[in-house]
């Protein structure tokens, strides 16, 4: 075998190539190895830009093997190995090719086409320079070939969507270089090492050898032998005395997490945590030879980790004010904060600070924190901009002002009071962040009211509970009627009110309280000894205007609370982060969806009528046309530009595989609601239909209420269902049940094995709303499931059977068919389910 460093560029240039053997599994890359990719491209883009001198970016490896060369045809490749990474780089090209196609650069789109893309002289399957296994070969070369349903459901589908979208968003910038850069820097500052085979080497072999490689060393694990290999004289002593008590106090993962803040806080803050080792060393190779200096430094190494103990367990903190702010930003959750706190604890270490501004600079980032969850701003560059703070910061001023003056610069984003009570009012906080931080900001709240007796947050076990139901009886929804503006529907009424702030509260009542009448929900709520359940108790009703009372009146508390940034006043001009959103919902979209201007609302806490407007006057925007009225019509003040020379939208749909009737309605089983749209922008969706089963057995009560809801609502399906769940026990299945008031059912198999745990189930049934969910977006994360293919065969399997029609367009989502299906049809769920149970079974075989 023989390696060489190569450009992107260089390695596909030419008639050549690369085709993708059986034995590789099928394009698995998500949004998270997706994401560090562009932001590696981002800055490397930013550099360009700027003038700075630019070293290439090390992308990895990949293992090719000469395959057969036929006379006149193309130099073919075995991929061995680095599937995934040469597959992302194509496809980002596609994407790159087709945002050049929407600015008007035509012949940037034949550049990127012929030099990248294609084998422009050669038909067939000879015309694509990558190949990839049969599973993906569709879904890719629609993409290549700019077909209508490029951007499918499946994983390459969702790669292509995502580099859309950051191409639109970078776009946005204004930079008229910009797209050119992106493609100078994935040509040619991408490194990629090429190791290829000789002929007759057996190709599998090599894939094995690769693919079974022991544990390597971590980036700690490099420094510290590197380190001492440079301390002969001094080294056992200082690893008796200090690394060893510093890597057993912090642990493998929080030494190694140490070390890169250690270059960040110095100001290394574009290093990233793959890169450490080689930083570090740079940094540390003029001392060698000198054990007295670095000593010294393994000995500031070592204070900095107490330090960082007491962030990481504030418990460790003297101080009780600064203890406090500490424990408020560990309850907040992640790493985020972790370069600042640093730098402030060496500051207060050095006496250069004290306890109570240190407190007050972390009540800002906190502030600064939430507030931006609560008004939903996109987190782009919130890692680089923590990470720039200990340079950036002003040393002239105490901490606490330094820091609220940096985080108050421009494109920093923290939103003023006017945007966080406009948030609290419209924006779907259920959807906002993690589930702990909704909860968290919700306690907070509570606490702002100061009982006499305050609740003991760490023992009460309290979740977050919606006043106005998710799931609403008819009583509810006569309510709202009273409340809807012309043309508007309890239900979209409902839909832009249930998830904000103001309808919000925490409970251990939730099943208890579940879709009740307001009358019964203010007897649970006016015994609680939370103060904003009281509160809601004494309401005369619960509508559209109780709701938005209290959101002011949750909005005044949470100004209060966590203050905003230094001048206070939105930048005028700037545009709303709301239509940046919306953009990269409608980029998400996989071909053959379709949404309405009343989701789109929900999702951006916005009203169907300004999303219109929106989308009237930026019709240019990726996937405008396929927001369509709550009908499912195209809306008759929808138009292309003048000069676009785009089919009818009606058209361009049906060509991506929307299905309209005959009177021009598209079919609602490919209609994406608001939950998934924000399912699909990687918001953390709690839904009453989300929950994951039990993992402690079939309970007795649950499943005899389970029996009488069905056996209420939906006799006839009743012994269908009983009859497959049955079935279902006798292939060693069990079932589980839901916690909430509609007592939902999973038909459960355990295929953990003896090294891990792993519950799969294929649908949850649900007996009041009498729907059956597919619950594929679960199934993405389990194995075999988590190959598209499989999911694949399972949802055409479903759609053989009368009733059931799930969109393809949904393999990331949860799909559902009614439950009446069972009624008639449940011998052949039978049959699905028992294939589903062969293919985990041979999966667990191969596994174990």
């Amino acid at each position: 075998m023989r390696a060489q460093e190569i450009t992107f560029l260089k390695l596909v240039q030419g008639d050549k190539q690369f085709q993708v053997p059986l034995y590789q599994r099928t394009y698995s890359w998500g949004t998270d190895q997706l994401q560090r990719l562009w932001e590696d491209i981002g800055e490397l883009v930013d550099q360009h830009l700027a003038g700075e001198p630019t070293a290439p970016h090390f992308l990895g490896s990949v293992v090719l093997a000469p395959g057969q060369i036929q006379a006149g045809g193309v130099q073919r490749w075995l991929v061995v190995d680095g599937q995934q990474r040469l597959t992302t780089l194509m496809l980002a090209f596609t994407a790159l090719r087709d945002h050049l196609k929407e600015t008007g650069d035509e012949r940037g789109v034949d550049r990127v086409h012929r030099q990248i893309l294609v084998n422009e002289f050669h038909e067939g399957a000879d015309h694509y320079r990558l190949l990839p296994t049969q599973a993906d070969r569709d879904a890719y070369t629609a993409c290549v070939q700019s077909r209508a349903e490029a951007g499918g459901g499946d994983n390459i589908g969702a790669a292509y969507r995502f580099f859309r979208g950051a191409l639109a968003q970078g776009h946005g910038t204004g930079e008229e270089q910009w797209a050119a850069t992106v493609e100078t820097v994935l040509k040619d500052l991408l490194s990629i090492v090429e190791i290829t085979a000789e002929p007759g080497d057996n190709v599998y072999r090599i894939f094995e050898s690769i693919n079974n490689t022991g544990v390597g060393l971590s980036q700690s694990d490099l420094l510290r032998n590197y380190v001492f290999m440079l301390l002969p004289k001094r080294g056992e002593r200082i690893y008796q005395e200090l690394w060893l008590p510093m890597q057993q106090s912090l642990g493998p993962k929080n030494l190694e997490l140490l070390v890169w803040l250690d270059l960040v806080v110095r100001g290394h803050y574009k290093t990233k945590q793959s890169e450490i080792y080689r930083e570090q060393q740079k940094r540390l190779q003029p001392l060698a030879g000198d054990e007295e200096a670095l000593q010294q430094e393994i000995e500031q190494l070592a204070q900095r980790a107490r330090r960082f103990l007491r962030i990481v367990d504030p418990t460790r903190e003297g101080s009780p004010v600064l203890r406090t702010a500490l424990e408020r930003l560990a309850a907040w959750g992640g790493q985020i904060h972790y370069p600042l706190a640093l730098h402030l604890l060496d500051l207060l270490d050095a006496g250069r600070t004290t306890p109570d501004d240190v407190a007050q600079a972390l009540g800002y980032v906190e502030s600064y924190l939430v507030r931006r969850l609560i008004c939903q701003t996109p987190t782009n560059n919130l890692n680089r901009i923590f990470m720039e703070a200990p340079k950036e910061l002003e040393t002239d001023r105490p901490v606490a002002e330094s820091v609220r003056r940096f985080l108050s610069g421009r494109r920093r984003r923290w939103p003023t009071d006017e945007e966080l009570r406009e948030a609290v009012r419209t924006k779907p906080f259920y959807w906002s962040g993690r589930p702990p931080q909704r909860s968290y900001v919700l306690r907070r709240l509570e606490e702002s009211y100061r009982a006499s007796e305050p609740v003991d947050f760490a023992k009460a076990s309290l979740s977050v509970e919606h006043v106005l139901p998710q799931r609403p009886a008819p009583a509810w929804f006569d309510l709202l009627a009273e409340e809807t503006e012309p043309n508007q529907t309890p239900q979209e009424l409902h839909d832009l009110l249930v998830h904000t702030l103001g309808n919000l509260t925490l409970t251990g009542d939730n099943a208890k309280l579940s879709n009740h009448p307001f009358e019964r929900k203010q007897q649970i709520l006016d015994s609680s000894a939370l103060r904003m359940n009281l509160e809601i108790s004494s309401a005369p009703r619960w509508g559209k205007a109780q709701i938005l009372e209290r959101a002011d009146r949750l909005a005044d508390r949470a100004a209060e609370l966590w203050p905003g940034p230094i001048g206070g006043v939105t930048p005028s001009g700037e545009e709303s982060p709301g239509w940046v959103e919306l953009r990269a919902a409608l980029v998400a979209m996989p071909s053959g969806t379709w949404t309405t201007y009343g989701d789109v609302a929900e999702l951006i806490g916005s009203h169907p009528v300004p999303v219109g407007a929106y989308l009237g006057s930026h019709t240019s925007v990726i996937g405008a046309y396929r927001v369509l009225t709550a009908e499912g019509r195209i809306s008759p003040s929808f138009r292309w530009a003048d000069g676009s020379d785009r089919p009818p939208p009606q058209e361009l749909l049906a060509s991506e595989g929307v299905r309209f009737d005959p009177s021009g309605r598209a079919h609602p089983s490919q209609r994406l609601s608001a939950a998934e749209l924000a399912t699909l922008l990687g918001r953390d969706v709690a839904q009453p239909a989300a929950n994951d089963p039990l993992p402690d057995g079939e309970d007795a009560a649950a499943a005899e209420r389970f029996r009488a809801q069905l056996q209420e609502n939906w006799p006839a399906a009743h012994p269908g269902v009983e009859a497959v769940l049955d079935f279902w026990r006798r292939q060693g299945g069990h079932v589980t049940y839901g916690r909430h008031e509609e007592t939902s059912c999973f038909p459960t198999l355990d295929l953990g094995t003896s090294r891990r745990s792993q519950l799969v189930w294929p649908m949850g049934i649900y007996p009041v709303t009498g729907t059956v969910e597919v619950v594929f977006q679960y199934l993405k994360t389990r194995s075999p499931f988590d190959e598209t293919e499989q999911r694949r065969e399972l949802l055409n399997r479903l759609n053989e059977i009368d009733g059931i029609d799930l969109p393809e367009a949904k393999l990331e989502l949860r799909p559902s068919f009614p439950v009446s299906v069972f009624e008639k049809h449940g011998e052949e769920v039978c049959a699905v389910l028992d294939w589903f149970v062969g293919v985990a079974a041979l999966d667990l075989a191969r596994r174990d």
